[in-house]
């Protein structure tokens, strides 16, 4: 096959290129916090003591967990306003859809982790007069959560990639724009390959501190 490589379009469009990366990072760094800490409220839930409570947190983890995240997004977006009065725009829309979705699977590493806390550690705790507010997070949350820094590195890991489902409404994101590039310059083989390169370029570095920090916990462990 013939073809005629041309990177010089993209390259005369790097702002349009630069403005999708902050979109994309800026997306990510907020369904990050608040993925993690609903999922570790939604986990907590799980284990409370009030039944509607734990009704309500499995159901939104089973809810979350069990539908596509890009159906979500579309439903915040165009469902929601019908609904209830309110406007979503593109962004709310991909935070809503992203968050949520990321809440309900780490609520199940947070769960994971906490029940792998051998019994007598809680008994221990008990024993010393701890409520159990002060045993979970004294005790066995700092444990659990250096179990489970694969598992929510991981979930990091996805939810950076699952910013390229915010381009279905709008958003202004790397894939967004690099399909505005494509449809004016109509080079979607280059456009894509430099999208490619370029997640590849901003995820690594994250994916490597991710290892290094699992190494130095577990050096401290041993």
């Amino acid at each position: 096959m013939n073809y005629n490589w041309s990177f010089a379009p993209i390259f005369e469009n790097w702002q349009v290129l630069a403005i999708g990366a902050v979109g994309t990072l800026r997306l990510f760094v907020i369904c990050l916090v608040i993925g993690m800490g609903l999922g570790l409220v939604v986990a907590l839930g799980r284990r409370a003591e009030a039944r509607p409570l734990r009704w309500l947190s499995r159901a939104f983890v089973e809810v979350f967990r069990n539908t596509p995240v890009l159906v979500q997004i579309l439903w915040f977006y165009y469902a929601l306003p019908i609904l209830a009065p309110v406007e979503i725009g593109p962004f709310t829309a991909a935070i809503l859809g992203i968050s949520l979705n990321s809440a309900a699977y780490s609520a199940e590493i947070f769960r994971g982790g906490i029940q792998s806390i051998e019994p007598g550690q809680w008994e221990a705790a008990r024993a010393i007069a701890m409520t159990p507010a002060q045993v979970m997070r004294r005790v066995i949350l700092p444990q659990a959560v250096r179990r489970i820094v694969p598992a929510l590195t991981n979930r990091g890991v996805e939810i950076f990639k699952m910013s390229t489902l915010a381009s279905v409404v709008a958003y202004v994101e790397l894939l967004n724009q690099g399909k505005l590039i494509a449809s004016i310059y109509f080079n979607p083989l280059e456009v894509y390959t430099i999208i490619a390169a370029l997640f590849f370029l901003l995820l690594y570095p994250i994916v490597r501190l991710t290892y290094a920090l699992e190494r130095r916990l577990a050096r401290s462990d041993a």
